[in-house]
């Protein structure tokens, strides 16, 4: 496996950190992938092991406000410039494996994002896949919060809370969640603007009925306490078209870091084989 990174600046001066895994042979196939609230994407080298020995590549970056890329720990000025990321993984993703089919693939917070982004910008690639989207929470938030977030985004959009995650809820893998506490490129910061922003457009795919006109496989396990498997259920039964629903019994939230992925990943790699 080859790995390198690179960056890009945003419109608004923004650095923005990204890296690229590849297989030693040439790649027959490419994945975006796009992290979760908190995390940053080098926390996937295991899955990019697997793909490319699977002949994909793995093109990912750090979101704004995450890892090592610039900006307010968890804060974004709109919903918009992470649907501007994801244009610009697949403009990287098409620019440097001209003609390979192209997937877009989105952890958490990150499936939240490939969801409204496959709906409202309908991308020219390959498939779509969404593991534990952030569609709602798998808990209410305390209404104090909530209240805090809407009259704070009105006049302080910056203004951050605690995320309040709940780490054991994370993976049965201990290993997993003592990396995860010690891992210096994580934080559990939200601002006002970004969490009401990704809770409003997880709703806004509860509010309708859409077709997707691209391959969608969801992907969630029933354990998980932090976003609701419940509410990717109702998801995958409002959008119509080729459209997998996956629900893994017991797994918590971040299923690629359970005791044993291996299953989660056969399955996946076999659907994205299916799509070629």
């Amino acid at each position: 496996m080859q790995q390198s990174e690179f960056n890009w600046r945003t419109r608004d001066g923004i650095n923005i950190f990204a890296k690229i895994w590849k297989p030693e042979s040439e790649a027959q196939a490419v994945i975006c992938l796009v992290h979760g609230m908190g995390e940053h994407c080098s926390r996937y080298q295991h899955l990019a092991d697997y793909y490319t020995k699977k002949g994909y590549a793995i093109i990912a970056n750090d979101h704004r406000g995450h890892g090592k890329s610039d900006g307010k720990r968890g804060h974004c000025p709109n919903y918009s410039v992470f649907m501007d990321e994801i244009s610009r993984l697949l403009e990287e993703a098409e620019s440097r494996f001209p003609e390979k089919p192209v997937y877009l693939y989105g952890h958490s917070l990150g499936g939240n994002l490939v969801l409204n982004y496959l709906l409202k910008h309908k991308p020219k690639i390959q498939g779509v896949v969404a593991t534990s989207p952030w569609i709602r929470l798998a808990f209410a938030p305390p209404a104090f919060m909530i209240m805090l977030g809407k009259v704070a985004r009105k006049i302080a959009p910056s203004f951050s809370q605690s995320s309040n995650l709940d780490t054991k809820h994370l993976s049965h893998d201990q290993q997993v969640i003592d990396k995860y506490i010690n891992d210096p490129l994580i934080h559990d910061k939200i601002s006002s603007e970004m969490g009401m922003a990704v809770m409003d457009a997880g709703e806004w795919l509860l509010s309708s009925q859409s077709k997707v006109d691209i391959p969608l496989l969801l992907m969630h396990g029933t354990g998980d306490q932090i976003t609701s498997s419940d509410a990717t259920v109702e998801f995958s039964k409002l959008v119509s078209g080729d459209v997998t629903l996956k629900l893994w019994d017991g797994l918590y939230h971040e299923m690629h870091n359970e005791v044993n992925p291996t299953q989660l990943f056969d399955f996946t790699q076999q659907w994205l084989e299916s799509k070629k």
